[in-house]
């Protein structure tokens, strides 16, 4: 059988060209991320830097690595996926030809060997193109990576030799990966199939398609229903890890039953598509579900992880506001070079002031002989000040202990399960090492501050000061304003906020970027492969409906208008997916804060489903003119 799929693969290669494509940028995407991964945890920072510059610098390298882990593992689920379904297209389209093998004697273990072995040389293929493509993506994603500040200047990926054995094998597992479920419905394919014109026809919805879309969104449910069954000190990693989390079971789940939505689709469909070439369209699309449903995947996953990337990340943000503007009880802010709390204070109309300086420390954390540093922001705080212009209330511990070497932190930032108040942490702080007891435990906190520092532990040469004014009751603002900026930069807590806010999108928008700028050129590319092998297929389908009357315009419009038809699928299967994403993440961040939120980003989904219909709009446009160029009677009267 490895010979025959040598064969196969050799005389009809054109079938395999779009898995090949796929597995080759899924490879590329892979070993970049791979590649880039690597530098940023092994990127050594130079010697002879200030202690504040050098953990800087470790800071970014260390969230350059976080986030290229998570783009390493979107991309892999990514390309398995789509790989998966161009399988699946490719065996439908085959399936009289192995019906053909298994009436000549080929068992079910040699169909699935004959398919396997296809992948195997498909993924030899197309993983070798993907070393080479890889290059090109590489210097591409480093780049990005640098211009939007996840990585230092100067951030270099080097080339290392062990990547391309690497890259070899991720691409024959994408493919072997993916062609497992294609290959278990190749092998029950029964040899009288061989004997019928029909032999397309078969099950739409097998066992295995049951089996695996129960199972997946009951999994989806699952850690739906764990988001607000954990403490309200689930840390906010976790809270963000929600699109992983919720969204991909469910995008697989929904792939697998896709074939059960699309009649519910088009009967919806059939309110609004009218006349002969709507009632046609709409009869395609339910008379083959399966090869409907696969076009859609592409579709929705895409919409899926954008919109539910997006939506989780705008959510947490829009609640982080919402949790600053209630927990500040101040009206201005001032921005100074030094601490002018003192000052400020003895002013007419001037209720409280607390002087606030972040501050950049590591902490030290030893298990099992092993010992390592975690970077953290804390801010340094006198806790009378800031107790009198902010709303926070430990859950352990008295803020006004907050004296000498002592810290406060919050659960939120996870580490605090084996933490208690009286503990004693050792610290990094201005290159020194320091040991700081733990004061109080803050509650949980989206935006933040994670940590709170002693007065006493602030560094001489601190930065920046931001000062919390609070006015008397009954106090002009704008005249008060106007005597504070003699200090400092004056601005209203509101705007302080709001500022804030705009920078979280920004960087909300660049995460976004980082994470699916490669994926979404991918699976754009993946959306044009699944429409052209879906119209590849049917010309004589095209033909007979020119013979009985239709004129060349009119399938070409029938075409375009099933493509549409199946975008739009596609976005509503994404959009439920998404939206399992999006509320568990609003139900996380309840559990966390008590703040109730739900953030959808109207415009970038708006955009996106415009891109995604123009795409395959387009393509189908297309392949239904080239698929109609043959005159149809040709067509009509071959045999296959």
């Amino acid at each position: 059988m490895l010979l025959l799929a040598w064969h196969t693969f050799r005389d009809r290669w054109q079938v395999f060209a779009g898995a090949i494509l796929t597995v080759c940028i899924g490879t590329a995407l892979v070993q970049s991320s791979l590649l880039a991964l690597v530098a940023a945890a092994g990127a050594a920072v130079p010697s002879g830097l200030d202690p504040e510059a050098a953990l800087a610098l470790q800071g970014a390298y260390d969230g350059a690595a976080t986030l290229l882990s998570m783009v390493l593992a979107l991309s892999a689920f990514v390309a398995v996926f789509i790989v998966a379904s161009t399988f699946g297209f490719t065996v439908a389209q085959r399936r009289r030809e192995l019906a053909l093998l298994r009436l000549t004697g080929a068992s079910r273990g040699q169909i699935r060997a004959l398919l396997t072995g296809e992948a195997v040389l498909l993924g030899l293929v197309g993983s070798a193109l993907g070393v080479v493509a890889g290059l090109p993506v590489a210097r591409v994603q480093t780049r990005l990576l640098e211009r939007l500040d996840f990585a230092p200047p100067g951030f270099e990926v080097p080339w290392r030799p062990w990547v391309v054995a690497v890259s070899l094998g991720t691409g024959v597992l994408i493919a072997v990966l993916g062609v497992l479920a294609s290959s278990r419905r190749a092998a029950g394919v029964r040899p009288q199939e061989a004997l019928r014109e029909g032999a397309a026809a078969a099950q739409v919805m097998t066992v295995s398609r049951w089996i695996v879309g129960v199972l997946f969104i009951a999994g989806a449910a699952v850690l739906f229903a764990l988001f607000p069954g954990g403490d309200a000190a689930m840390p906010v990693w976790f809270v963000q890890l929600t699109p992983f989390l919720v969204t991909v079971p469910l995008v697989i789940g929904l792939s697998a039953l896709a074939p059960l939505v699309v009649p519910l689709a088009a009967a919806l469909l059939g309110t609004v598509c009218r006349g002969v070439l709507g009632e046609l369209a709409l009869s395609n699309l339910r008379s083959d579900a399966r090869r409907s449903a696969s076009t859609a995947a592409p579709v929705m996953v895409l919409f899926a992880l954008t919109a539910g990337i997006g939506g989780t990340l705008a959510t947490v943000g829009e609640a982080g506001r919402q949790e600053v503007l209630s927990t500040v009880d101040g009206d201005l802010l001032v921005a100074a070079d030094r601490d002018a709390s003192a000052e400020l204070a003895g002013m007419d109309g001037v209720a409280a002031v607390s002087a606030e300086a972040e501050v950049m420390f590591e902490l030290a954390f030893a298990e099992a002989g092993t010992s390592w540093y975690v970077p953290g922001l804390g801010t340094a705080v006198d806790p009378a000040a800031y107790t009198a212009t902010h709303d926070v209330a430990p859950v352990a511990g008295d803020l006004a202990d907050l004296t000498g070497a002592a810290i406060a932190v919050s659960p939120s930032e996870g580490y605090e399960r084996d933490w208690r108040v009286g503990d004693v942490l050792p610290m990094r702080l201005g290159g020194e090492d320091v040991e700081v007891r733990i004061a109080a435990l803050l509650p949980p906190t989206v935006a933040g501050p994670h940590y709170l520092l002693s007065p006493d532990l602030l560094p001489a040469d601190a930065g920046e000061w931001r000062h919390v004014v609070r006015l008397d009751d009954g106090a002009d603002r704008d005249d008060a304003a106007a005597r504070l900026a003699a200090f400092g930069e004056v601005t209203t807590v509101g705007a302080w906020v709001d500022a804030a806010a705009a920078e979280d999108e920004r960087l909300t928008r660049n995460i976004m970027i980082v994470l699916l700028g490669m994926t979404m050129l991918y699976t754009a590319i993946a959306i044009v492969n699944a429409v052209v092998i879906a119209a590849s297929n049917r010309r004589r389908e095209f033909a007979a409906a020119r013979v009985t009357g239709l004129g060349r315009a009119q399938v070409v419009a029938l075409a375009l208008l099933e493509s549409q038809a199946v975008a739009a699928i596609g976005l509503l299967l994404g959009a439920l997916a998404a939206a399992g994403s999006v509320l568990g993440t609003a139900v996380a961040v309840r559990r966390l804060i008590g703040i109730t939120v739900v953030d959808v980003q109207w415009p970038l989904l708006a955009g996106l489903a415009l891109g995604a219909a123009a795409v395959v709009g387009v393509t189908s446009l297309v392949t239904a003119l080239s698929a109609t160029r043959t005159p149809p009677i040709r067509l009509v009267a071959s045999r296959e």
